[in-house]
């Protein structure tokens, strides 16, 4: 008997205790009863039962039944319950029935007043839970197992049944069996995305962001016996049996407040005013609750309405702002109206308590030590019906939503979640956690429990519309909502499709309402193999998902990996997927699997099959991939900006080493979508069809042809000498002039337009302060032949990919003079060279023959390159 460091029992007529287990709660709530006394049985005495020994755990084996035992808070209320073991004397049991360890009738003293008894109980298992029924057997629901008789000092009595399923129940609460007027002790508690995994949680589990919070041992249910008259002086509690199934009394609680301790009210946001700016200190202050469960306490950087209104940031996510010198946390809590919230400082030991009856929506109260000050926030709601409709064409349109409350708080629709888990492979429904900005999509309409009064709004739908950032103003009983969305532009009008060339792990109905949600045609879903996981292989062979209005498209292919030679995106091909996916071993294939192909095989099979090749997140891995090009069997490259105006990256100065070269591989953009932190088209590739219908082989054959441009925002119109990307303009052996113009338009913010010829910026134009729109037309003098393209890009910070867009080449012919770098050539041979040693030396070989013909084909790769370089009569 030696834990009772934070919990006191008292007997009949003790003094009242103050609870230290959880939050503290103020004098006249709790008074536990010393139960020793009364004890008349043990678990031995009960005996074995065969329903416990299905727990996987050794305290099971034994088949007896172990409840919590010591010093417990269940669901806040204390008990003092026997400490643990199998042969001394630790419950209440009373049975109709002869036997030496129960009792018929037993009486507690009280000697006191009080509103309620809860009482820790459990009964014997139902027969209904151990055997299978038959026809003729029902589950005993309502079995009268006892009466709780409250004897008042007067000689006056009330009685209460306790009967099975409703007042008590049995020690394994079978799902779907809970008590109709009790809680079991095993109760909830909430979870972080990023929880460690104990032993027996899964992943999956972990993703509900609530846990069970076993009491420990076999559950015990606690019910909240109501005394009609309050305040008149009890003598006892008899506990007197109904008939020869036992009943069981493990604990006794007295409680004074005036509602049931069981009974928790809808969860409140709670705004708490620390004594100190320390509310971004990481784990230093502590927030319990007694009567209730804490569902998520974060610290926030201060809302800035006004200047969130007006930032050029809108729909491109956004990093929170600094927790330095905030002095506010804010907790989301469900619990009894007179529970008591408590705010520990871990740093100096400091405690603040909170009357939670004292807390009145939009005034603070202080604790009862003072300092410290909180709040209830956004406590009337309302349920809204809403819709998003798009300004030109008057009906709902899917977009991309958010909203906060006036502190800037998530509030998400119906159906998404709150927390967003961004890891790899974790969350893939329709929500988008952008930087630290969180998203849902939605199809044009929307369900939600939103804050009555001020209110924040923020929509995006990809490139061509406006991003829209709104104060609204909820009233009262409000049921409907429509928000409107502006086109600034529309591309599919002037005959482009936009695409993501590669996307992952969602089902094609989720990416199909991400695609309309974010303005993309067609999607590319990408089955893919991971070691020994496939994703998306079932869906192979399911054919296309269309819109109803057929302007967007979900389309699955196979992304085929091989860890160290390249990646390819074989997109869109008919018949048979081209397996295997991966070879080598890992992270691609699973252990001991052997290179099965070339990556060459794999091209010409997608080929075969009127299938798009692409390098997908290019240059990396950069090895057989060179082979690839080199031969032309890549069709186009995913270029990937990365928050750099100046395109400073390996990917774009790659690509502009095999263009140099004369390999002629168009600008694609795609996400490599394979988590909640990317969204869906992100960065996307505009291909241009003009007249022709949008369907999957024109699309293709527009990539193929180098009619596009890859963009995570801008988007460009270039021409030179009235040529698009993708032309060939045919000069003189002394080269010549051409008119160049380039306009942008984007729906953030650029700052700067460029032209480059072989690489080398030949003309541009920049708008230090940002613009949305831009138009450059200059004169370019070229000598010699090569490429030239356009390329814009923007300073504004955000959380996925940089803002920037590139146009596939025009590309310059002059007779009798091809286009080659020697350095680049030279760079591309080592590749080349190091997939050939990497195949000889350390890759997992396949049979002879396979390796002949993978080795076959970088060979002939080197060797084509080798005589290009060395045909070449004039070198850059």
């Amino acid at each position: 008997m030696k834990r009772r460091s934070f919990l006191q029992s008292v007997g009949a007529g003790a003094p009242t205790l103050k609870l230290m287990g959880t939050a503290a709660a103020g004098p006249e709530k709790f008074a536990p009863i010393d139960l020793a006394r009364h004890f008349n049985a043990s678990p031995k005495d009960f005996g074995p039962r065969d329903r416990m020994r299905v727990r996987n755990s050794p305290q099971f084996q034994d088949g007896l039944i172990h409840p919590p035992a010591g010093e417990q808070a269940l669901h806040g209320i204390p008990f003092h319950l026997a400490p643990a073991g199998t042969e001394q004397k630790a419950w209440v049991a009373v049975s109709t029935r002869s036997q030496a360890w129960s009792a018929q009738s037993v009486e507690i003293p009280i000697g006191r007043t009080a509103r309620f008894l809860c009482l820790a109980q459990f009964c014997d298992f139902d027969p209904i839970e151990i055997d299978p029924p038959d026809i003729n057997v029902a589950e005993k629901v309502g079995e009268h197992l006892a009466d709780a008789v409250l004897v008042y000092e007067d000689g006056s009595e009330q009685k209460f049944p306790v009967r099975r399923r409703f007042e008590v129940s049995s020690p394994i609460a079978a799902w779907g069996k809970e008590c109709f007027n009790a809680m079991q002790s095993n109760t909830w508690r909430a979870a972080k995305l990023d929880d460690p995994l104990a032993r027996g949680t899964d992943w999956g589990n972990l993703q509900q962001t609530a846990l069970p919070k076993p009491a420990g041992g076999a559950a015990i249910w606690i019910w909240a016996l109501e005394n009609p008259d309050p305040d008149r002086r009890l003598k006892a509690l008899r506990i007197r049996a109904s008939g020869e199934e036992p009943l069981v009394v493990c604990g006794l609680t007295l409680y004074h407040g005036r509602e049931n301790p069981l009974r928790h009210n809808q969860r409140d946001v709670y705004r708490i005013t620390l004594p100190s700016a320390t509310a971004g200190e990481p784990d230093r202050w502590k927030v319990e609750v007694d009567l209730g469960i804490m569902c998520r306490t974060y610290a926030r950087g201060e809302f800035q309405p006004d200047a969130w209104l007006k930032a050029e940031s809108a729909g491109v996510g956004e990093r929170g702002q600094s927790l330095k010198g905030a002095q506010h946390l804010f907790t989301e809590v469900t619990a009894n109206p007179e529970a008591t919230l408590t705010v520990r400082d871990t740093k100096t030991g400091a405690q603040y308590d909170f009357d939670l009856t004292r807390a009145t929506p939009g005034q603070e109260i202080e604790a009862r030590q003072g300092s410290s000050r909180i709040e209830v926030l956004e406590h009337e709601k309302t349920w809204v019906h809403g819709r998003i409709v798009d300004e030109s064409t008057g009906k709902p349109s899917p977009v991309r939503l958010a909203f906060r409350s006036k502190h800037g708080r998530y509030i998400p629709p119906y159906g998404h979640r709150t927390e967003i888990n961004g890891g790899w492979f974790q969350d893939y429904g329709a929500d988008l956690l952008l930087g630290d900005s969180s998203f849902a999509y939605v199809d044009g309409t929307f369900q939600a429990e939103l804050p009555v009064g001020e209110l924040y709004v923020e929509l995006s739908k990809g490139f061509e519309y406006k991003a829209v950032r709104e104060r609204l103003t909820i009233a009262p009983g409000q049921r409907e909502l429509e928000i409107r969305i502006p086109r600034i532009i529309d591309w599919r009008k002037k005959g482009w499709v936009t695409a993501d060339t590669h996307v992952h792990f969602l089902s094609p109905p989720t990416a199909l309402l991400e695609a309309q949600a974010e303005g993309v045609n067609l999607v590319n879903l990408l089955a893919a193999q991971w070691c020994d996981l496939y994703t998306n292989v079932g869906d192979l062979g399911q054919g296309n998902m269309v819109s109803s209005d057929k302007e967007t498209v979900v389309r699955v292919g196979t992304e085929n990996r091989q860890h160290l030679m390249g990646h390819l995106g074989l997109l869109g091909g008919y018949g048979e997927p081209v397996f295997p996916m991966s070879g080598d071993g890992p992270s691609e294939a699973y252990l001991g699997d052997p290179v099965w192909n070339s990556m060459s095989e794999w091209a010409d099979l997608c080929r075969q099959r009127d299938g798009l090749v692409v390098a997908v997140h290019f240059p990396n891995p950069n090895a057989e991939i060179a082979a690839e090009i080199v031969t032309g069997k890549v069709d186009a490259v995913e270029l990937y900006p990365r928050s750099d105006a100046t395109f400073r990256t390996l990917g774009y100065h790659d690509w502009y080493r095999y263009l140099n070269c004369g390999y002629r591989v168009a600008a694609a953009g795609g996400t490599d979508k394979m988590a909640a932190s990317t969204p869906l088209g992100g960065n996307r590739t505009y291909a241009y069809l003009g007249q022709q219908e949008f369907s999957f082989p024109n699309w293709a054959a527009a990539v193929r042809a180098g009619r596009t441009f890859a963009t995570s925002g801008p988007l460009l119109e270039f021409r030179v000498d009235g040529h698009t990307p993708g032309d060939e303009i045919r000069l003189g052996a002394g080269g010549g002039s051409m008119e160049v113009t380039v306009e942008a338009t984007s729906y953030v913010p650029f700052h700067r337009l460029e032209v480059v010829f072989n690489g080398a910026v030949v003309a541009s134009r920049e708008e230090a302060s940002g613009t949305r729109q831009m138009k450059l037309s200059e004169k370019v003098t070229v000598k010699g032949p090569g490429w030239i393209a356009a390329r814009c890009g923007s300073r504004l910070p955000v959380a996925r990919f940089g803002v920037a867009a590139h146009t596939s080449p025009v590309y310059i012919a002059i007779p009798g003079r091809d286009v080659f770098s020697a350095p680049a050539g030279a760079y591309i041979l080592k590749l080349i060279e190091g997939a050939q040693i990497y195949m000889e030396q350390l890759a997992i070989r396949p049979e002879k023959q396979r390796q002949a013909q993978i080795l076959k084909a970088l060979k002939e790769a080197h060797a084509q390159l080798h005589r290009r370089a060395e045909g070449q009569g004039l070198r850059r």
